[in-house]
């Protein structure tokens, strides 16, 4: 019974806060460099991946109103976040939050999925990458066999051409950004701020550019009549899509093909786009003033984003007829109907780049929430091992690099993309629960950012990651591979994580405490 009862163990905050003062990864990162690592991940994952998938597949045009409907969600959520990492800022993020407020099980359920946001993320970024990698190939008239490129259907202007057993460009990718991420986050984050100024200035390139080319008839109708359409002569008003788009999401009805549900739908599957701003809670252990940086990073990224996310996905729709945009590179196959030959040289150089920069953040990220659940013993403590000249946890990257390029290389976008929604919006949803948690037992926590408009904000922000969450659900394949994920990480945990469970044996795991560590050497 005692070993049971320990699910319900948590870590004190103050616990949490002394790991952050002892911890031996070093502090080099400020504001600047935190609102450009949540630009790094975020400006790609969205723009260059999905958005061309959900104009197509479910939103039409109305994949504009579905970047609004997410932008506003992860607002909320961000200012969730924004206060939780400014109090603990640890390289945990929610996973450490969590055992601060609902306990060790739930902590290790939030472990489970963020390994879905961040590791099966940054596999799906890759398969993009190698999307765009390919496109500038043709250019050059070079020829990767499709069954190189691609695993499963290969599509060309929304149409099956052929189809591919593995993703070889997407593992190669994978492999180049771990090797960076070895050698360690200062030379990392240096690379990352070049590579972004490089992506933000193609994106507002091709905002500029591209609006030249837009036709205004491809924005009509603005949501496309629900696939199959109503018999004739039974219009469907407003008042009946909402009804209609509330049943299939609370029902847990299958998602709908444009039409109001279908804009929700899209709202779900473009909400991959938005996690880099909360990947910049993951660096709280190495940023130089978390109590102010915390918040401008990821407040700061967010907003950016939004507003250029909104801008390209119009240009993109008023370019490209929406069902032709489904494919590993949108952005490619617009510039390729602009016929600007050297405009579109320099769009998939700079995708290539930018994609570059989410997949460093995503496994950067992964790869922290695992040092920190190795440090308390619910993880094998060799994740937790810092290389001595480098100070990175190297042999955890090195496992998250092969588990993510072997994600990229054999299984197709959609599934990719899809469970990592799942995963993200669950834990999302606890979150702005924790907030609302941590108000009420520790109301004198110091907080360096207080979440406004509490407690509507982070109730709000449960309540619109649910709906979205149950609107994939209702995808057979999806929640199916959900169920079973979770059962097998849950019995990870009963298996191991209970017994070794630090907390649970009364070892303190501030990261000092392991043997062969130095300390650390923050930039002046």
């Amino acid at each position: 019974m005692a070993g049971i009862a320990g699910i319900f163990r948590r870590k004190s905050v103050e616990q949490i806060q002394a790991e952050h003062e002892h911890g031996e990864l070093k502090r080099s990162l400020g504001a600047l460099n935190l609102v450009l690592l949540g630009i790094g991940c975020i400006i790609g994952a969205g723009i260059f991946v999905l958005t061309g998938h959900a104009a197509a597949e479910w939103a039409g045009p109305g994949i504009v109103i579905s970047f609004v409907i997410t932008g506003i969600l992860c607002g909320l959520v961000a200012l969730c976040y924004a206060e939780l990492a400014s109090a603990l800022p640890v390289s945990g993020s929610a996973y450490s939050y969590s055992y601060a407020s609902t306990g060790e099980l739930v902590a290790w359920i939030m472990g489970v999925l963020l390994l879905l946001e961040y590791g099966l993320a940054a596999s799906t970024v890759a398969v993009s990458w190698s999307g765009y990698l390919l496109s500038l190939l043709a250019d050059m008239h070079i020829a990767v066999p499709q069954v190189l490129s691609a695993a499963g259907p290969v599509k060309v202007n929304g149409v099956v051409v052929g189809h591919g057993v593995m993703n070889l460009p997407a593992m190669l990718g994978i492999a180049g950004v771990t090797a960076l991420l070895v050698v360690g986050v200062s030379e990392s984050a240096t690379v990352n701020n070049i590579i972004v100024a490089i992506k933000v200035t193609v994106v507002l390139a091709f905002i500029g550019i591209g609006a030249f080319y837009v036709h205004p008839a491809l924005w009509h109708p603005l949501i496309p009549p629900q696939v199959p359409a109503p018999p004739p002569g039974t219009p469907m008003d407003m008042g009946h899509q909402i009804l209609r788009a509330l049943i299939d999401i609370l029902t847990g009805g299958s998602g709908s093909r444009y039409g109001l549900s279908g804009v929700v739908h899209g709202a779900a599957v473009i909400f991959f786009a938005y996690i880099g701003f909360e990947a910049v809670s993951t660096a709280g252990a190495e940023s130089k003033n978390p109590g102010r940086d915390m918040p401008i990073g990821i407040l700061g990224a967010l907003a950016i984003c939004t507003v250029l996310y909104i801008a390209t996905s119009a240009v993109l729709v008023g370019i490209v007829p929406y069902a032709r945009l489904d494919g590993p590179a949108p952005i490619a196959t617009a510039v390729n109907y602009i016929g600007i030959g050297w405009f579109a040289v320099v769009v998939k150089i700079g995708a290539i780049a930018g994609l570059t920069s989410v997949m460093l953040v995503l496994l950067y990220g992964q790869t922290r929430i695992f040092y920190t659940m190795s440090h308390d013993g619910l993880l094998p403590s060799q994740l937790a091992v810092v290389h001595k000249r480098f100070k990175t946890p190297w042999i955890n990257t090195i496992i998250v690099g092969l588990v993510a390029a072997g994600c990229a290389g054999f299984l197709s976008l959609d599934t990719l993309s899809e469970v990592t929604n799942v995963g993200t919006l669950a834990a999302f949803a606890i979150v702005c629960g924790t907030v609302i948690y941590l108000r009420v037992t520790h109301p004198a926590m110091k907080r360096p950012f207080r979440t406004p408009l509490f407690p509507i904000v982070p109730i709000l922000g449960v309540i619109m990651c649910v709906m979205l969450l149950m609107s994939l659900m209702a995808v057979r394949g999806t929640r199916n591979f959900f169920i079973v994920y979770m059962a097998v990480g849950v019995a990870v945990y009963f298996s191991y994580g209970m017994w070794n469970s630090k907390l649970g044996r009364g070892i303190v795991t501030a990261p000092d405490t392991l043997a062969g560590m130095e300390a650390p050497h923050p930039d002046p």
